[in-house]
């Protein structure tokens, strides 16, 4: 068989970019799916802690628990998606979480809010660790920040959409049929996630080499590039899941994914209430603020990932979006009697939080490989869903118990400030560094 020469740059990246082309738009319209169905309960809350007679402490404490059986499945569904591929991984996750979340619709007191979080929480468990480990089967190191923030760009899009959208469905959708908005939002939104989930069988391949629209040159382009970064090849003799836990280093990316979930969900889950607190006005106001937010999160968080690819960096990256989240939320009660000002910091807040997320995102996944890079991954995810569990239950705590949100949004600057720290300390230059040439070490 005669082996092509290595292609020239130029026509490699005519080949990542028809991949990019072919994925990325259905990737990101699912996380877009995921994201909005995950943390509706933010807008849904403006009214439903009313009628069910329930409080912050409540709503913070469910949306912890949806993180908490999250967290038991990542493990199990990552394993299982190296097994049976991602087509068939994403048709059971999506149809799950989908009638799970229209299922919302239906609580009456905060068991049925706690239960249904729990099975929620159970049914998406997976999506993201999933999808993580499935782009590194196509595509190199040297793309991984630009890919990985076009992926997350879901999270402000599901502010930029969603926001204004849950803001208009809650107040025109008000009353009818006998249902409060609330119970319109969680309706609406679940159908989108089990017709994705269907189309996502179909229309993804479980890899390169089963891709039809791909011709052989461009699947050996794919196969080289990923080789050279140590990253294909035959990926079941190149380390255990055993193995790779028996590396510290995985444990302290763990530790930095509960980090940046937690930056990321504290915009994402306590933007609304901020915005009440500071006296914005209708829920559709609101709805319509935080899509801007969104808006300049988003931007923000495509300027970052480009700016860690362009200089082949990753660890100072973390380190600035953790002090930008951190200087935004101390400097949030300075702007409580001003509108704009809560506005502005909120959303430097989250461009800090969502950057976070995504840069952190082109550590474990340029660090793992072989076999046991499914189960580490989905290990890493597991103690990032914690994050999210914990931080919501302790911001809702501390403003029931302190009468301040102010104070239950400064947790987040300790943990975001501690992670800081945690990557120059234990996550080493040589072991992330990003070339065409690098050759990351095994698990």
């Amino acid at each position: 068989m005669q082996m092509a020469s290595s292609p020239p740059p130029e026509a490699s990246d005519l080949v990542f970019r028809k991949i990019a082309y072919r994925l990325l738009p259905f990737i990101l319209l699912l996380y877009f799916v995921c994201y909005i169905d995950r943390v509706n309960i933010g807008f849904a809350k403006l009214q439903f802690l009313d009628d069910l007679h329930l409080t912050d402490a409540h709503y913070g404490f469910a949306a912890g628990l949806f993180y908490v059986t999250y967290s038991l499945f990542d493990i199990p569904s990552n394993l299982m998606l190296a097994r049976v591929g991602v087509r068939k991984t994403l048709l059971r996750i999506m149809i799950l979480w989908g009638v799970v979340s229209g299922a919302q619709m239906f609580i009456r007191n905060a068991s049925d809010l706690y239960i249904l979080r729990l099975l929620f929480g159970a049914a998406e468990a997976g999506f993201i660790p999933g999808i993580m480990l499935y782009l590194t089967f196509w595509f190199p190191v040297r793309y991984r920040a630009r890919i990985t923030s076009l992926f997350f760009v879901g999270v402000p899009l599901s502010g930029i959409i969603g926001a204004p959208l849950s803001g208009m469905i809650m107040q025109h959708m008000n009353g009818l049929y006998g249902l409060r908005g609330w119970q319109w939002l969680f309706l609406v939104f679940a159908i989108p996630a089990i017709f994705l989930g269907v189309i996502s069988y179909f229309y993804l391949d479980d890899g390169p080499k089963s891709a039809g629209w791909l011709s052989d040159n461009e699947k050996q382009v794919v196969t080289d590039e990923l080789k050279s970064d140590g990253l294909a090849g035959d990926r079941g003799n190149k380390g255990s899941f055993a193995e790779a836990m028996r590396d510290p280093r995985i444990y302290a990316m763990a530790l930095l994914n509960f980090a940046a979930n937690t930056a990321s969900n504290t915009a994402t889950f306590w933007i609304p209430s901020v915005l009440k607190n500071v006296g914005l006005g209708s829920v559709e106001r609101i709805g319509w603020v935080t899509g801007g937010i969104s808006i300049v999160a988003a931007a923000g968080m495509l300027l970052i990932a480009r700016s860690s690819d362009a200089l082949m960096e990753r660890r100072w990256h973390f380190v600035g979006c953790a002090l930008i989240t951190a200087g935004a939320y101390l400097l949030l009660p300075l702007a409580s009697s001003s509108i704009p000002g809560t506005i502005l910091l909120m959303a430097v807040g989250a461009v800090g939080g969502i950057g976070l997320l995504t840069i952190y995102w082109t550590i474990p996944t340029s660090y793992l490989r072989g076999r046991g890079a499914a189960g580490a991954i989905g290990f890493v995810s597991m103690v990032g869903a914690v994050g999210s569990a914990v931080s919501p239950s302790l911001i809702g705590w501390l403003r029931e118990t302190t009468g301040s949100l102010y104070v239950g949004l400064g947790s987040t600057v300790v943990i975001v400030l501690a992670s800081a720290a945690l990557v120059l300390l234990a996550i080493p230059k040589n072991e992330i560094a990003v070339s065409d040439q690098v050759k990351v070490r095994a698990a």
